[in-house]
């Protein structure tokens, strides 16, 4: 089945639905409205409650999806202890930036768009996810000395503003089970950092 071309019309009744026109769009063309309502008015809020605020705290990881002026998309992991996520209030989360590749590809899309889409899934325990969609800021790491304390790998600060926070189904989410690792925070040793693994500079050179 061929998907329909977007056009500048959507159904009157899901212009005050959360989402983008264009799955409003869609699931108009497919006939999904009624599931899709049902998701938004069931699961979708504008904060996190806390439920999802004491999930935000105790992940360790997080998915994070930017772009830039032009829509040119780039997604990347965070990671760090739990906690290393920190939920300010129900409408605000930070997370740290630690020492990287100096690309700065995230913060540089964040610097021209502030639309940032983060997703923290529990692979272990609970088999589910959570999104959280909104607007972010780039800020000194003097702005939250008091969660910084003595770590001095943070070198600045994402704050989100929550715009959309809802569930990941856990139906095709796998487990997995934690183990032990020795994690080199703010390495620039090219062997613990993966190398070449993927052989790109071996081929430039070769080339």
């Amino acid at each position: 089945m061929s998907l329909p071309e977007l056009t500048e019309t959507t159904s009157p009744d899901r212009v005050e639905l959360p989402g983008s026109r264009g799955e409003h769009f869609l699931q108009c063309a497919l006939e999904t409205q009624d599931r899709a309502t049902r998701f938004y008015s069931d699961q979708v809020l504008d904060h996190l409650n806390p439920a999802m605020a004491e999930f935000v705290g105790r992940m360790e990881m997080a998915f994070i999806s930017t772009a830039d002026a032009d829509g040119e998309c780039d997604s990347t992991l965070r990671a760090g202890p739990a906690g290393f996520l920190r939920v300010v209030d129900s409408r605000t989360v930070v997370y740290p930036e630690y020492r990287g590749n100096g690309v700065m590809a995230s913060l540089g899309n964040i610097m021209e768009n502030p639309h940032v889409g983060m997703l923290m899934v529990d692979f272990a325990d609970d088999l589910i996810g959570l999104h959280v969609n909104g607007r972010a800021r780039v800020v000194p790491r003097e702005e939250f000395a008091e969660f910084a304390g003595e770590d001095r790998r943070i070198e600045r600060w994402v704050v989100v503003e929550v715009q959309e926070a809802y569930i990941h189904c856990r139906k095709h989410i796998p487990r997995m089970i934690p183990v032990d690792r020795v994690r080199d925070w703010g390495t620039d040793d090219v062997k613990r950092k993966g190398g070449d693994f993927f052989g790109v500079k071996a081929d430039k050179t070769a080339n």
